[in-house]
């Protein structure tokens, strides 16, 4: 009985200690005590134990202890009903209730669905394709076979267990089996993330997304091509931003060009983010080369075609006016939170 007493005195002290700090609280200490298999049930059990001639006063003290513990509990449930806290201030339940935060998009997302809004008004339909992708797909296809100079432009990623498999550097993976699958006329646009195995700094990192489009009919000319970027570029960045095309050198297309942009975050005056030059380049193009065609069985003497293709995360920079790429892949809250309203 000596222990049993010791026991009760323990809980006594519990129960009195208790902080009365919400409903979720409450219900546990009711389990805890109160419950079937609660301390109280439990102590009364233990009468079988006691000797005859102490059951009296254990009982007493057993209805003391039952009676502490059933107190506290009406006083605390007493409490929470009429709004009264044991800091002594006062609930009012008829005021509004505090408003949940709003999530928010991935400034990438919201890029990349603007960007797709732009070209499917010009017709385009989305596309996708696997990022693990072999080598036929994401080289040879593209008039880059094996031992071709022009893989050394991009440092790739190649599964080990595969080594005919690798993690796809650009997404004209999709467009190559578009190519294959799709009949034509063929007129796509493909995002998705890529892997490049480059230095990671403020313009540059080893995973980023990309978007490229892809038009295949009879007749297609450069000036098609032309007059489809030009009208995104107004449409993303406004009517009046500078462009430029320069010539350049891609292996799937002939002529290629690439396109630069008056830099945003600058307005031409030259910052870090365009090498002090007052233009970046936001996307690469040209007429697809007619080996491409023929290697997805289209007949280059009948269809010709145009792709382009961008990284989405440099031209977000200047829609966003934002100087450091890492940042998009970095999710600190601090910074997501402000696209909660961008476009």
């Amino acid at each position: 009985m000596e222990q049993l007493l010791q026991q009760i005195a323990a809980y006594k002290q519990e129960i009195e200690q208790t902080a009365q700090d919400g409903a979720e609280a409450l219900e546990a200490y009711r389990i805890k005590f109160l419950g079937t298999k609660g301390i109280v049930k439990g102590l009364f059990t233990e009468m079988k134990n006691v000797d005859a001639d102490k059951k009296k006063e254990f009982g007493q003290i057993l209805n003391e202890f039952k009676q502490l513990a059933e107190n506290k509990y009406d006083t605390w449930k007493q409490g929470l009903e009429s709004g009264s806290t044991a800091a002594g201030s006062t609930l009012d339940v008829t005021l509004p209730g505090e408003p949940l935060p709003l999530g928010t998009r991935h400034p990438i997302n919201l890029f990349l669905n603007h960007v797709i809004s732009i070209f499917q008004r010009l017709g385009f339909s989305v596309a996708e394709g696997p990022e693990i992708e072999d080598d036929w797909h994401n080289f040879t296809a593209l008039n880059l076979p094996e031992h071709h100079p022009a893989r050394d432009m991009q440092d790739t990623f190649y599964i080990q267990q595969k080594p005919d498999y690798l993690l796809r550097t650009h997404t004209s993976n999709t467009q190559i089996r578009a190519m294959e699958t799709n009949p034509l006329p063929i007129r796509i646009i493909c995002p998705g993330r890529v892997y490049r195995n480059e230095t990671v700094s403020a313009r540059s990192h080893c995973f980023f997304h990309q978007i490229e489009g892809l038009y295949i009919d009879e007749n297609v000319s450069f000036a098609d091509l032309k007059q489809t970027l030009y009208f995104f570029v107004q449409e993303m960045y406004g009517k009046d931003i500078k462009v430029r095309f320069r010539p350049s050198y891609f292996p799937f297309t002939e002529p290629s060009a690439e396109m630069d942009i008056q830099c945003q975050i600058c307005g031409g005056e030259g910052c870090a983010v365009c090498k002090r030059t007052g233009w970046l380049e936001i996307l690469g193009c040209g007429m697809v080369h007619p080996k491409v065609l023929e290697n997805c069985k289209i007949d280059s003497n009948k269809y010709t075609g145009f792709a382009f293709g961008m990284g989405i995360e440099r031209p977000a920079l200047l829609k966003y006016g934002i100087n450091d790429i890492r940042l998009f892949s970095e999710n600190d809250v601090r910074f997501l939170r402000q696209f909660t309203s961008a476009i």
